[in-house]
């Protein structure tokens, strides 16, 4: 399977904006955000950035967490122009990524059979 560019900017770009969440984002809405995945578009203009809530997520700790990462959109921008050196940088989108909840609702329901056996 071919390596394409656009993957390669994608693990660039998932690398640069967690550092970013991590170091230099101050938003307490954005402080339990994880990237879990990152789909440069294959002309290299947009970015859907997926992310997911460590702990137990609510819906309006989601929306805070969507809200806080459109708000930090433009300072992430900005940074990432200083970081990475490209013609033109990918149009950020944030996308919540309820694979992990899903994927621990099922764990759950597989030891709650355990148990009942």
């Amino acid at each position: 399977m071919e390596y394409k560019r656009a993957d390669r900017v994608a693990d660039l770009l998932r690398q640069e904006i967690a550092d970013l969440l991590l170091r230099r984002v101050k938003d307490p809405r954005v402080s339990r955000v994880t990237l879990t995945g990152i789909e440069v578009s294959a002309d290299l203009q947009n970015a859907k950035v997926f992310f997911c809530l460590m702990g137990s997520s609510a819906e309006d700790e989601i929306a805070g967490a969507m809200q806080g990462l459109n708000k930090a959109n433009g300072f992430m921008r900005q940074e990432l122009r200083k970081r990475i050196h490209m013609r033109t940088l990918p149009q950020l989108s944030f996308h919540y990524d309820g694979s992990f909840e899903y994927g621990d609702k099922i764990e759950r329901l597989l030891k709650d059979l355990r148990k009942d056996e």
